[in-house]
């Protein structure tokens, strides 16, 4: 049965005959989508969550005709997409716009980050009964996007490597608690992504990392220690390859007998984690994703020696060695949360890094091709207040928000939505996460009429509502 809000393709078959009978640009595309059935699908995503939430109006969406306690202190400058201007911050993404789209019209519609949260990164807006903030992550949640894209694909990635991956740590606040919609939720823990975390220590010692600027309500962002990634261990046990087949043979003899007594899905999957595991170790190209400290010193200075840098850099590799989907919490303790001196730390703690590594990103899967097979999509959970508070500040702002997508399909240069004149709410094409989650699954290909089960048994729709329109 067909979702029932997509056309069917026997509507695509008469969407020439009444194209000009009045249909709006969503239908339109939806239609011609379904018409084209060899267009293109992205193989992979990579999905950069600024945890915290980016100030729209001083990044994607300036207003300098606004008044003065609105618009702020940033001037917006030309970029390489004739009428699109951004911040003047952003000199590095300015150059490159012809390689991504901006949306100015997205909305949670929350200005509180455990909802806002759980919205983004589920892909639903609507709460579970009972949610609730605390004791998160718990199995009352929904799922999160990456949950979602795992079960849709049965937990079976590309090259035995895993579906999803979440790195350089969880999104949390400044008291260390995660928000809520990170995990598998009701969806149950057997699909769970696999997530990387940060070490403690850190061997690039210059101390330029983004991370190093910890929000502190005192004095907006403090100075802490760089951090490198804390990896699987990847190397192989004394006797190298040769003990590591035995293990392997050892564990084919257990599984033979096993595989008699219990055919069941559940041995199944753990099959499949171990084949997953022993890819990661014997395979040079997906080992060296996550070696990415150890990239060569070109390589190092165009993403960055920064967490920003290094998880972008990863997040390339783990794409091009075959993993579906890449989740990165780019920020750590809600850096992007600016109440205070919102335009000193955007100016001097965040976008310098922010500009330098997302540009590197680009540049490297344009380069190498993997830009067309790759949606990339860069957002925050809200935006920012338009008024500036009395810190130097902006508060949240859930009605609108502006974020950026590439690749994938997508037409860089083109601007999706507007705000209005002091971009507090949508003026036009009003987008919600609901949309943005749709449009992530349909670049993977994954059926409209995709559905899940909770761990009691009840059905969900994967889509709740449309793919973008006007982005391909």
């Amino acid at each position: 049965m067909n979702h029932p809000s997509h056309p069917t393709r026997r509507d695509a078959l008469r969407a020439g005959a009444i194209g000009l009978a009045g249909l709006g640009l969503a239908e339109l595309s939806a239609l011609q989508g379904l018409a084209t059935p060899n267009t293109p699908r992205a193989r992979s995503v990579i999905f950069v969550f600024l945890t915290g939430g980016l100030s729209h109006q001083d990044s994607f969406d300036l207003k300098p005709d606004a008044p003065d306690t609105v618009r702020g202190e940033f001037q917006p400058i030309a970029t390489r997409t004739t009428g699109v201007r951004i911040c003047e911050h952003l000199p590095m993404l300015a150059d490159r716009t012809d390689k991504y789209a901006i949306i100015r019209s997205m909305a949670t519609g929350s200005d509180g980050h455990e909802v806002a949260c759980h919205m983004l990164l589920t892909g639903r807006l609507d709460m579970p009964v009972g949610f609730s903030t605390q004791n998160v992550p718990n199995p009352n949640e929904w799922p999160s996007i990456p949950v979602q894209v795992n079960h849709a694909k049965d937990g079976r990635g590309r090259n035995n490597l895993p579906v999803s991956v979440v790195l350089p740590e969880p999104s949390i606040n400044e008291a260390g608690r995660v928000r809520p919609g990170q995990y598998a939720g009701r969806l149950g823990a057997r699909w769970e992504a696999w997530h990387l975390r940060m070490a403690t220590a850190c061997a690039l010692g210059n101390g330029a990392c983004p991370s190093c600027f910890r929000h502190d309500d005192t004095a907006g962002f403090r100075h802490e220690p760089p951090t490198i990634f804390e990896t699987p261990t990847l190397t192989l046990p004394d006797g190298g390859n040769e003990r590591l087949r035995g293990r392997v043979s050892l564990l084919d003899s257990i599984e033979h007998q096993r595989r008699d007594l219990d055919r069941s899905a559940e041995s199944q999957r753990l099959d499949r984690h171990r084949q997953q595991a022993l890819s990661v170790l014997n395979d040079p190209r997906t080992r060296a994703a996550f070696e990415v400290e150890r990239a060569d010193e070109r390589t190092l200075a165009r993403y960055g020696r920064n967490k920003f840098g290094l998880s972008l850099l990863m997040a390339k590799r783990l794409v091009e060695a075959g993993v579906g989907l890449v989740q990165v919490n780019l920020g750590k303790n809600s850096s992007w949360d600016t109440h205070r001196r919102n335009f000193l730390n955007l100016r001097d703690n965040l976008f310098p890094y922010f500009d330098r590594s997302v540009s590197a990103l680009l540049d490297d899967l344009h380069q190498t091709g993997l830009l067309r097979d790759t949606l990339v999509i860069v957002t925050g959970e809200f935006g920012r207040t338009p008024r500036i508070n009395r810190d130097a500040g902006r508060d949240h702002w859930g009605p609108v928000m502006s974020l950026m997508i590439a690749g994938g399909g997508v037409q860089g240069g083109r601007v999706i939505g507007a705000s209005d004149r002091i971009a507090a709410q949508p003026a036009a094409d009003r987008q919600t996460p609901e949309n943005l989650a749709a449009t992530l699954y349909a670049a993977l290909g994954i059926p409209h009429t995709a559905t899940w089960h909770d761990t009691d048994g009840r059905p969900y729709e994967l889509y709740r509502g449309q793919p973008i329109a006007g982005l391909m």
